[in-house]
């Protein structure tokens, strides 16, 4: 896997592009014009979407009809010398659809504890906990 940044103005603003050709704007969250996200929600959004395609694709094979999938990711952080990593994160996973809760369940604890890559790699850093409500 290999991604290029490339600086896109006189401050902060920086492109991201994945091996894809896909691109995404990040910024420094302190810029009084924010034209990106933060490195840090880029963490966040990456937790939540690793597990959203677990999820998806379990759901699907259980012939499972999701009409809408929602996923909210919180951080929250601490003081480290000078940096301030993530301590915790709490996924709030909205599915709407004909779904049974108990598989719904079952397939994000699969995702967090077996096959989200995102998740894993904070495994021993970060507590990740997570929560799932079928509508």
């Amino acid at each position: 896997m290999k991604i290029q940044i490339e600086r896109k103005n006189n401050d902060y603003l920086l492109e991201a592009k994945g091996s894809s050709g896909n691109t995404i704007m990040i910024d420094h969250s302190g810029m009084e014009t924010v034209q990106g996200v933060s490195p840090m929600e880029l963490l966040l959004m990456g937790v939540g979407s690793c597990s959203a395609i677990d999820m998806i694709s379990i759901l699907k094979k259980q012939r499972q009809e999701i009409t809408s999938y929602k996923v909210a990711v919180e951080g929250e952080r601490y003081l480290l010398d000078d940096s301030r990593p993530f301590k915790s994160m709490h996924v709030k996973v909205m599915l709407k659809g004909d779904i049974h809760p108990e598989k719904a369940q079952k397939a994000a604890d699969l995702s967090f504890e077996k096959y989200c890559s995102v998740s894993k790699t904070f495994d021993k850093q970060v507590n990740i906990s997570w929560e799932v409500i079928v509508d």
